[in-house]
């Protein structure tokens, strides 16, 4: 793990605007920064990003967040490899904290495979292009395909000579230990020899997030009806071939900014279709889809597009991970490519524009067509038919989010027509199907986050009426606004012996937060404040733009929004003076915290008005009568103070 002081240390180097501006050209407003969203596609610029506030907003799309979150959203990083990726800008020595002996010596063996496979890239690649076997053999195959330098250079493809062990020569002559050159699996131990595995191959380089190389795939040249058209990188501490898309480093931000994915079965369908300008396309390597391989892919989005060969092992293979691709709410369809070709020799057949408008054009719907498939296999065999309705409703009810519920109905209604059956039969043994999961997946909504996936990390009940949900929109941005004057004003004079936040916190105990805020994770963030505050730290927003926990961080990213400012030529239309928030701190702290003491009294003041409507004795309704006028008597002085006038 990396140490806190190394994180502190990147923190505080941390340039939004030089971060930002590596990646998109930004231009200065105000003071703010403003440029063309990279997550959508737009022609006026509504990105915008704030030096002093250290976080962008785009007023597009809606895309908000801090410069590590920027880094994970644009590159597709983790936390830590946004960490290392800033360290590695910054020139920070990350220190890592004390791990255990078996974590370390995991570390280091995954250290020193990277280091050799990319080694290894240089060495195919330097073969390829600067040798004359590699010029004549493979170099010249490659372009025999139609494959371009650049596209080549781009995907750092390579050459492994026919001779026994020259690469294993190379890297025994630079010293990298043998063990680790095994388990790599370019090299293999023969008559107590290393030897090349890859002989004779083109070598295609897999790629992590971060665009490191973490395996290889060989592709055989000549025709040797003996040996596999393709060799892969052996499962090691960094190679899972579960875990892995090719091509996904250079399509993740092609698919972001399409919104979908396209699925491909080899590497040179990937290259090919980069070659057209078809860049967010990935390949499975012909395996079925994993879980690891679908989360991965909804890093990127939820529309997953299936373009496999025509013939029957195309479909076979187009279907295989249907079901889980399912589960994980990708919206999924299929494309098989006609007349015996597969990606890349239709593309390089018909060109990109005839091939992408293909692809628009002859989209199925995956389930369908399963049922499709399916009902054509049975043909009249009535045993076979049934097994289809049960294999069908099974399918149906994994599409079981609540968003998908249209979805599901549309379904059961299109494939009952398809099946010829009663369509409430179908109804009935979907949702069989789906009391069985329930019981399967409670475990796992157990393990959950305790937060929901939105910002606010609260989600209305259903069928909340518009009245009621305006009042809750109303109440979540005072809480909002309570939370903001704290994060920004906390720290400023209150009195001549007080600051904000000790004025706040003598105002309200630590148990009347959760009386107070109805959204827990604001809670959450005011505790933490006040944890930081008393332990002697002096909390500002940085301190949960950066924090670990991505639920507050991107909670308070939102609630300190990038606002629109007062333009500069104001006075040239306008005499007087505009205040300023941070002139009118001490209003806002005041007002935004009264809110919530006076929403407080008017709950207590209903809730003692049912109470009142029930059965009491004489002297149980006198203190209840009591009671109300006390609390109406606060809610008066209250409003007098807040200047303000409540309507029943």
């Amino acid at each position: 793990m990396i140490s806190q002081n190394s994180i502190q240390q990147i923190l505080s180097r941390i340039d939004i605007i030089e971060v930002v501006g590596t990646f998109i050209k930004l231009r200065k407003r105000g003071t703010s920064y403003l440029g063309l969203c990279p997550f959508h596609n737009e022609k006026t610029p509504s990105f915008t990003v704030s030096p002093a506030k250290e976080i962008y907003k785009c007023f597009g799309c809606g895309r908000s967040g801090n410069t590590i979150g920027f880094l994970m959203e644009h590159e597709k990083y983790s936390y830590v490899e946004a960490l290392r990726w800033l360290a590695n800008r910054y020139n920070v020595e990350i220190e890592e904290t004390e791990t255990s002996p078996e974590f370390k010596a995991l570390q280091q063996t995954a250290d020193s495979l990277y280091i050799i496979n990319g080694f290894a890239q240089k060495i195919f690649s330097e073969a390829l292009f600067n040798t004359d076997e590699g010029r004549d053999i493979a170099l010249s195959y490659l372009q025999e395909r139609g494959f371009r330098e650049e596209i080549i250079k781009k995907f750092g493809l390579g050459y492994n000579s026919e001779q026994r062990d020259s690469f294993a020569k190379a890297a025994i002559a630079a010293q990298y230990n043998p063990d680790y050159l095994q388990k790599t699996g370019l090299v293999v131990l023969r008559d107590e020899k290393l030897v090349d595995n890859y002989r004779g191959r083109i070598i295609f380089p897999i790629h992590n997030q971060s665009g490191k190389v973490l395996g290889f795939g060989a592709r055989i040249i000549k025709k040797n009806d003996r040996a596999p058209k393709y060799i892969n990188t052996p499962e090691n501490e960094i190679y899972v071939k579960s875990k892995l898309l090719y091509g996904s480093y250079f399509a993740r931000m092609a698919i972001d900014k399409a919104d979908e994915c396209l699925l491909v079965e080899g590497y040179t369908d990937v290259v090919s279709l980069h070659q057209a300008g078809i860049e967010n396309v990935v390949a499975s390597g012909g395996t079925a889809l994993t879980p690891d391989q679908l989360r991965l892919i909804r890093k990127y989005t939820n529309n997953l597009t299936i373009i496999y060969d025509g013939d029957n092992a195309g479909i076979k293979a187009a279907l295989r991970g249907l079901d889980l691709a399912l589960e994980e709410s990708l919206n999924v369809q299929l494309v098989l490519i006609p007349d015996g070709e597969d990606p890349d020799s239709y593309v390089n057949k018909v060109g990109a524009a005839a091939f992408t408008s293909f692809i628009a054009q002859n989209k199925k719907d995956v389930i369908l067509f399963q049922l499709e498939i399916a009902l054509r296999d049975a043909g009249n065999d009535s045993n076979k038919k049934s097994a289809v309705v049960n294999q069908i409703a099974e399918t149906i009810a994994r599409v079981n989010k609540a968003e998908d519920f249209t979805k599901q109905q549309d379904y059961i209604k299109r494939c009952s027509q398809m099946l010829r059956i009663e369509e409430s039969g179908l109804h009935t043994l979907v949702n069989k199907f789906i009391r069985e999961r329930v019981v399967k997946e409670e475990g796992r909504r157990n393990r959950e986050d305790a937060f929901p996936t939105g910002d606010d990390g609260q989600t209305p009940p259903a069928g909340t009426d518009d009245a009621v949900l305006a009042l809750l929109q109303k109440d979540e941005m005072q809480e909002r606004a309570f939370v903001r004057s704290l994060l920004e004003w906390g720290l400023k004079p209150w009195t001549e012996t007080q600051r904000v936040a000790d004025y706040v916190f003598e105002e309200i105990a630590e148990n009347q937060l959760d009386e107070l805020i109805d959204n827990k994770a604001l809670v959450r963030v005011t505790h933490l404040y006040k944890a930081w505050y008393n332990e002697g730290l002096e909390p500002t927003p940085k301190n949960f733009l950066y924090y670990d926990d991505l639920t507050l961080s991107t909670l308070v990213v939102n609630i300190m929004d990038v606002n629109a400012e007062i333009s500069p030529n104001w006075k040239e239309h306008y005499e007087g003076h505009i205040a300023t928030r941070e002139e009118l701190f001490r209003e806002e702290v005041f007002s935004t915290l009264n809110y919530l003491k006076l929403r407080k009294i008017k709950r207590l003041i209903d809730e003692n008005q049912l109470d009142l409507e029930k059965p009491h004795t004489a002297e149980e309704q006198i203190i209840l009568l009591q009671t109300h006028q006390h609390l109406k008597q606060m809610e008066i002085s209250l409003t007098k103070t807040l200047g303000t006038v409540i309507y029943r």
